[in-house]
């Protein structure tokens, strides 16, 4: 894996996503993507992040305000399990398992997640499926870069956590109601969905692509006329 140094927001602080890949039946590249979006919102959206008094929203606020980093780790067995007794959220989705835990400081990360590998998480990319029902959140990873499924999981939760800070208030406010669904569009024109998308991720280059990189896209499908 290329990394690239940060010269700001010290300690530098993360969300940790784990994915949960077992030998006997590993999740695709797609599924692993909108699932991780997904759980990022959700644990964005809980009332203990968004209730002053909640016991994530301290925490939440100190890392939104810095760099929105995430770390996508690969998880099987029983260090998957000893995984979900962290304070997080977990989304089951289309045969893949992704857990967001509570953001915090990436020298401090808890043991259940340190030992869990980083790198190397690439899995068979299938052709995309059709959209959910709208409203839901469209997803687009840019073509001409390479990235492995752990990048890509992380930029969709970029794309997502933007789209929600991002989008109207009434779309949005549709979009959780329904349950916060996400579509990962990887059979879009990408120049002409970046002139209409609602989020734009630009990479801040720690890990495989160099600073300044756009990843990723988001914008929501209301199904209004």
């Amino acid at each position: 894996m290329v990394t690239f140094p940060d010269p700001f927001d010290d300690p530098p602080w993360a969300m940790q996503l784990a994915v949960q890949v077992e030998k006997a039946a590993p999740p695709v590249h797609g599924a692993v993507c909108e699932a991780a979006a997904m759980a990022v919102v959700r644990l964005l959206t809980d009332p203990r992040s968004t209730e002053p008094e909640g016991e994530w929203h301290a925490r939440v606020r100190r890392w939104e305000s810095g760099r929105i980093r995430k770390v996508a780790r690969r998880a099987r067995g029983v260090r998957w399990r000893e995984a979900q007794e962290l304070p997080g959220v977990t989304v089951d989705h289309d045969g893949a398992r992704v857990r967001a835990f509570v953001p915090g400081p990436v020298d401090e990360v808890p043991p259940q997640l340190a030992k869990l590998q980083v790198a190397g998480l690439d899995l068979v990319r299938e052709e995309s499926k059709p959209p959910p029902e709208p409203p839901y959140a469209a997803l687009a990873l840019n073509p001409g870069v390479t990235m492995s499924t752990g990048k890509s999981a992380a930029q969709s939760g970029h794309a997502a956590q933007l789209l929600l800070r991002q989008g109207s208030r009434r779309d949005v406010a549709a979009w959780l109601a329904a349950g916060a669904r996400v579509h990962l569009a990887d059979d879009v024109p990408w120049r002409e969905c970046v002139r209409q998308a609602t989020a734009v991720v630009r990479d801040g280059g720690f890990t495989e692509v160099p600073p300044g990189t756009m990843t990723a896209i988001a914008w929501l499908v209301t199904g209004r006329r």
